[in-house]
């Protein structure tokens, strides 16, 4: 069994990234269809029929193509989620500072009293209290 499986997904494109995605978003919108939205129930549908698509699909460029859209728009949230996180953990340690020239983000170390603070994007000094 496993053998026949194997050579009719032979030449077939597969699971990915987007499909696991799209997998997860039809199953949310399936739980939410138990609600009695029944608008949730149509797209969970229809997001499987498309996630099946793309997985017995034989066109692999496309689809390599649309993983990798996918996976850009992807890196790009982890990373902005990354960078909250940093500033998170970090607020106890640091306070970030607007120039008030340029507006760039200036991280000085708390708990120092009044300090001049140097701009090193245009060179502005300005004072605060950490």
């Amino acid at each position: 069994m496993k053998e026949k499986l194997q050579r009719f997904m032979w030449g077939r494109y597969g699971n990915d990234r987007f499909n696991q995605f799209l997998l997860i978003v039809a199953l949310v919108c399936l739980a939410l269809s138990f609600f009695g939205l029944r608008i949730f129930y149509v797209l969970a549908l229809a997001l499987l029929v498309y996630v099946y698509y793309r997985m017995f699909s034989r066109n692999m460029s496309k689809r390599s193509a649309e993983n990798q859209w996918y996976l850009k728009k992807e890196m790009k949230v982890r990373s902005w989620w990354q960078r909250r996180k940093q500033l998170f953990a970090g607020r106890r340690d640091y306070k970030i500072f607007k120039c008030p020239k340029c507006g760039q983000k200036l991280r000085v170390p708390r708990h120092k009293g009044k300090i001049a603070i140097h701009c090193r994007k245009c060179g502005e000094e300005f004072i605060r209290k950490t």
